[in-house]
């Protein structure tokens, strides 16, 4: 059965130094899914992981079920109902993954679905805790979701921020303007909570909200990233070439050996210092195409304390657009 069995595992844990891996072309950070530990997936720093996870159920509040919008077989494993996507393929090994949608399971075409059943249940306590990580966060994110209308809060640079819908500006076409009052002035904000100003008119709908913030927030991005970019490339002996903003579901960054970096513009809503981390992750990658000990050893020589600023990354969720 070990053999037949490829499971996807947490692609950091607690200590990062290890074995190196072989990468591609690019190396990524934050992917999502979970991945499989395959020489041919690089590795990434997983938005889904938990470095401790206490449970391998849901509460008892809570159905003791975890069903696949796309499933077509179903399990119990351990008195839980899991129906997950179930699909046959060109493979040597029966592979698991857990993603936001639950449990997905791909088999050589010539593996009996008992073989598959058997080793689904002998990795029972594995994919309940993954699935039960998954679908944590996936309420932390519905949590996070923002209401785009007059009012309206999202995190910026980690801080608190309200939309205010103003028309009576254009704000030299920028479309929004952040306000920031000296204390004790007018327009101080008694709660603390810093203005976006918005020019647009009181009726807008969400779409136009969602919109104009958007391009603001993505303008602020870019000119952090390219000052971040300037001020590690020197400590890291490396030169970037190009800056892409990227808007990617599943990856916060990426690196290519000819100098091209790629930035999640919503990096935006973490404190800076989280986001120096990807950044400096990214740079390093032009130095070790790899996440081998000494990619690590290059990371930590510029931020020394990358594992608790990787762990904010990972369990802070940003708001849901």
């Amino acid at each position: 059965m070990h053999s037949l069995l490829q499971f996807t595992l947490d692609l950091f844990e607690a200590e990062p130094a290890q074995a190196p891996r072989p990468a591609g072309p690019g190396a990524s950070v934050s992917n999502l899914k979970e991945k499989s530990h395959h020489p041919s997936v690089a590795g990434s720093l997983s938005a889904i992981d938990s470095e401790v996870v206490r449970g391998l159920v849901p509460p008892a509040s809570a159905p003791v079920a975890f069903v696949h919008p796309r499933a077509s077989r179903e399990v119990a494993l351990a008195g839980v109902r899991v129906a997950y996507a179930f699909q046959r393929g060109k493979r040597r090994t029966i592979g698991f993954s857990v993603g936001p949608d639950g449990l997905a399971v791909r088999a050589p075409s010539w593996v009996p679905l008992y073989e598959v059943d058997a080793a689904l249940r002998e990795k029972a306590d594995w994919i309940l805790r993954k699935l039960g990580e998954a679908r944590e966060r996936q309420g932390r994110l519905d949590a996070t979701r923002i209401e785009w209308r007059d009012g309206a809060e999202i995190t910026y640079f980690g801080e608190r921020l309200r939309l205010v819908l103003d028309p009576r500006h254009n704000f030299r076409g920028a479309g929004a303007q952040l306000l920031t009052p000296a204390p004790g002035q007018p327009g101080e904000p008694a709660d603390g909570v810093r203005s976006l100003q918005v020019s647009l008119p009181h009726s807008a709908g969400p779409q136009q909200i969602r919109d104009a913030v958007q391009a603001w927030l993505m303008r602020q991005a870019h000119g952090c990233f390219v000052a971040r970019l300037d001020h590690f490339a020197p400590q890291l002996g490396v030169q970037w070439k190009k800056l892409s903003l990227s808007n990617a579901a599943t990856r916060w960054g990426s690196a290519r050996a000819d100098g091209s970096i790629r930035l999640n513009w919503r990096l935006v809503h973490f404190r800076l210092p989280v986001i120096d981390y990807v950044v400096v992750h990214e740079l390093s990658h032009l130095r070790v195409m790899d996440h081998s000990p000494r990619f690590w050893d290059t990371v930590q020589s510029v931020v020394p304390d990358y594992a608790a600023l990787r762990g904010q990354l990972r369990d802070e969720a940003p708001p849901r657009w």
